[in-house]
């Protein structure tokens, strides 16, 4: 198979007039991919009473087993994707869909609550290795001027999988057994790695060696991070765990930092990507939007539970305007980001969020009682809103570095919102805790209307950082987005993952039996 550089991966791109069959062959892999590894994530959400019976275990252990595969992913994102420049995109593509594939095979024949927990880090794992890499091959196959298109539809079909997920695993749990909603990934991966053997172009990125002492402490930190803030809430923030995981992580950071600016040969993150405006206003925007708008979707998951008295399968039907609403929006929000550039339609998808988010909460604070009906419209807008602002993101922040930086770009872009989204389920939280969200449905909704006014707060100031982007910031339709739209993989992935944990049954959660579904 023929090994191609970024540049001239990037300039078969722009040489050839229509997709081709290449282009269409790697849209369909990369899309599958996609697919699988979104929808075995949020798929867990309706079998956790299943496999809490069948395997024991406690609360925190089926917390685990959501965590396991979130934690993974988010930590070795930078290192999958430094992977892939230093031995081949195709190769680690490859590698980590194996493993992702095992993983799941594991998960579906674990024999106990702790073999669950490990298959599914090795399926975080398979993901973080291959899904940085994901959208470098695609890019490399499909001309510029129709990346928004491909972009689009690779996103509406991600977004497919998140809307499906909640249904399919509640279908394979009620009719099979929870071990198929794992065992329904091994023949998709078993043919798709062949496929993309044949199918897929490899490329390489330009630096000529790891910066392993980079990698361990970036990896080291964003574990010790992410894991104080996933077990923040449940064990409490004064926990001796907590607090050694995010002060352990935060030195490990700001070493990290330290190191790539003075000691690294070849950084895996250049300091000096921050200087530029689009990247950081970018990477800004992210991680306030990922703030308020994950920490928001756990409380409203939670709502439609404990005040609406739905079970997670109900609930995951009534998030269908929000989650299913980016299968049209999406492929649209990548065209017009070709046409008239990234900023107006980043501005526009951030402000719909954050007025979304605030209308969900006047709405309920004005009610007096559960309805669901009314709160239809403000779903649609964060929907909306969201999938307008994943494409353009996507493909900005990649054009604003060169080639040879985009897959260490996307995985630093990433891994702020990991952290971003794990953080804004903590804050929210702890805002929903302080106004007293126990007990009674009035009093969850009383805590969850100011919790979700600051998280549309946080959402609309990520629109403020957004305002310094260039005016026509270029989207999908620079021939440098080598690893675009990986950055919304990521995304629908953070998103499956919140609603997965929110979903999960919680012990003592009163469900008022004096409310009605409307």
């Amino acid at each position: 198979m023929t090994e191609i550089t970024t540049k001239n991966a990037a300039e078969l791109a722009t040489d050839k007039p229509g997709l081709g069959r290449t282009g269409v062959w790697t849209l369909v892999i990369t899309s599958l991919a996609g697919f699988m590894a979104a929808l075995d994530n949020l798929v867990v959400t309706t079998a956790l009473p299943s496999i809490r019976e069948e395997l024991g275990g406690g609360l925190s252990d089926l917390e685990w087993t959501v965590s396991a595969y979130t934690l993974s992913f988010a930590v070795l994102l930078m290192f999958g994707a430094a992977l892939g420049d230093r031995f081949g995109r195709r190769r680690m593509f490859l590698i980590g869909l194996s493993l992702f594939t095992v993983g799941s095979a594991a998960a579906a024949l674990s024999p106990g609550i702790g073999a669950l927990i490990a298959a599914r880090a090795l399926q975080g794992v398979g993901a973080a290795v291959s899904m940085p890499l994901t959208l470098t091959l695609l890019t490399a196959a499909v001309p510029a001027v129709k990346r928004g298109m491909a972009f689009g539809i690779w996103a509406g079909v991600n977004g497919l999988a998140i809307a499906a997920g909640p249904l399919i695993g509640g279908a394979l749990t009620e009719h099979f057994s929870w071990q198929w909603i794992f065992w329904v990934n091994v023949p998709v991966g078993v043919a798709l790695v062949p496929l993309a053997a044949l199918r897929l172009r490899e490329s390489f990125g330009a630096s000529p060696a790891l910066d392993a002492v980079g990698t361990v402490l970036v990896s080291l930190g964003l574990f010790g991070v992410v894991l104080g803030l996933i077990r923040g809430n449940p064990d409490g923030w004064t926990s001796p765990l907590v607090l050694a995981a995010l002060a352990g992580g935060l030195v490990l950071l700001i070493a990290f930092v330290r190191y790539e600016q003075r000691g690294a040969r070849h950084p895996m993150l250049p300091m000096r990507l921050f200087r530029n405006r689009t990247f950081a206003a970018v990477n800004a925007s992210g991680l306030l939007m990922f703030l308020g708008m994950f920490g928001s979707i756990f409380l409203i998951s939670q709502h439609l539970q404990t005040v609406g008295g739905y079970t997670p399968q109900e609930a995951g039907i009534r998030m269908l305007p929000w989650t299913g609403v980016g299968l049209v929006v999406a492929p649209a929000a990548g065209i017009l980001a070709d046409r008239f550039g990234g900023r107006p339609i980043v501005l526009v998808g951030l402000t719909l969020q954050g007025v979304g988010l605030a209308l969900y909460a006047a709405i309920n604070d004005g009610l007096g009682h559960y309805e669901y009906s009314p709160v239809v419209p403000a779903v649609v807008m964060c929907g909306v809103g969201m999938a307008m602002y994943f494409a353009p993101t996507a493909a900005m922040v990649m054009d604003s570095v060169r080639p040879e930086e985009q897959g260490i770009a996307s995985g630093a872009n990433n891994a702020l919102r990991e952290v971003g989204g794990a953080l804004g389920v903590a804050v929210l939280s702890a805002v929903f805790s302080a106004r007293g969200g126990d007990g009674s449905a009035g009093n969850f909704v009383h805590a969850m209307v100011p919790a979700l006014y600051v998280g549309a707060g946080l959402v609309l100031a990520g629109a403020v950082c957004a305002l310094v982007l260039p005016r026509r910031a270029k989207a999908a339709g620079a021939v440098v987005t080598e690893q675009a739209a990986v950055i919304e993989r990521a995304a629908m992935i953070e998103q499956a993952a919140v609603i997965e944990q929110s979903a999960a049954p919680v012990e003592g959660r009163p469900v008022p039996a004096e409310v009605s579904k409307a």
